[in-house]
């Protein structure tokens, strides 16, 4: 194996699949003659030439439709937003279209698409570069959301997403792209809906998802050190979501925290949280504990980022009082 950022894994996925299939094409803003804006399709362009790698002006409404469009007669397009934030210009095409048209035109038109680009906050840019918008679309019926939190898992799963037949939501990071990790030379794939044990423990579980799981990975590290033995599970796909490798765990650990990088009104903790109570109440020692930002926007100003971004002391807080131990 050999080890291989994050953005190099995406540019892998992408060409491993368009090798095989001529009906997939890279779409978005600065994808081909510089590369990526974060070097994520580095190559593609030398490889596929304009018309599969393809630049386009700074209209996401109108790309995202073009891509539609094509996938509704037969392309498998993917279509990549400088950041989730700009999707929202183009989201009419995606909930209306993208996410509809396989019911609306009863079975006669599916969309195989994938729509992906970086989530969430990633340093001073401010309240409208830095939303978590991944419970916004998991709540559409008809989108499969997947947000995987490293390398090897972020390759697996984006090339199952563009063999899928229906409309993928790929949700990256910024902060992630640099990160490093080994990977099998042979290819692989990881089933959507799949969640991942990425620590086991037997006194609390710890649900999280995407690059704040870095968070919670070393919180469960920091409290093994203090006899606490947390069981960390990366979602990888917020919808869909893997119910029951929750309840199994929360069965064995009779505790949950969530960490999630959203607000909290809505959110994917709320969801989860609603199913635990409903499926598994009677198993749980102590009420669910959840972890979101403030339920502000993002501050620009780094000292206040810094209180508003979820930290790992509190994380191990809360940990700690699900377990009735005082911090």
């Amino acid at each position: 194996m050999a080890e291989h950022t994050f953005r190099e894994v995406i540019a892998q996925a992408m060409s491993e699949e368009m090798r095989k299939d001529g009906s997939i094409y890279l779409i978005g803003e600065e994808v081909a003659e510089y590369n990526g804006a974060y070097k994520a399709s580095k190559g593609m362009l030398d490889e596929f030439g304009p018309k599969r790698v393809i630049d386009t002006p700074i209209a996401e409404l109108g790309f995202s439709g073009i891509a539609v469009g094509s996938a509704m007669n037969g392309n498998r397009p993917i279509v990549e937003f400088m950041t989730f934030n700009f999707s929202l210009v183009g989201i009419d095409q995606i909930i209306n279209n993208a996410a509809k048209i396989r019911q609306m035109s009863g079975g006669q038109w599916n969309c195989p698409i994938v729509f992906r680009g970086p989530t969430a906050s990633a340093g001073q840019l401010g309240a409208t570069h830095s939303q978590a918008l991944e419970s916004w679309y998991a709540n559409c019926p008809g989108l499969k959301v997947v947000v995987p939190s490293n390398p090897y898992d972020a390759k697996g799963l984006l090339k199952t997403a563009i063999q899928d037949n229906d409309p993928v939501i790929f949700m990256e990071s910024e902060q992630m792209y640099g990160d490093k990790m080994e990977i099998p030379e042979e290819e692989y794939y990881i089933p959507i809906g799949k969640a991942d044990i990425k620590k086991e423990g037997k006194d609390v579980t710890l649900v999280s998802f995407g690059k704040i799981m870095k968070l919670a990975i070393q919180a469960a590290e920091d409290l093994e050190k203090e006899g606490i033995s947390v069981e960390v599970i990366d979602l990888r796909t917020v919808r869909p979501l893997d119910y029951d490798m929750i309840l199994n765990s929360v069965k064995k650990t009779n505790r949950l925290v969530i960490l999630e990088e959203a607000w909290p009104f809505a959110s994917v903790a709320s969801e989860i949280t609603y199913m635990v109570q409903q499926k598994a109440f009677d198993y749980l020692d102590a009420p669910i504990k959840r972890i979101t930002t403030p339920d502000a926007p993002a501050p620009y100003s780094a000292a206040l980022f810094a209180e508003w971004f979820p930290k790992l002391e509190k994380v191990k807080e809360e940990i700690k009082k699900a377990m009735y131990i005082k911090a």
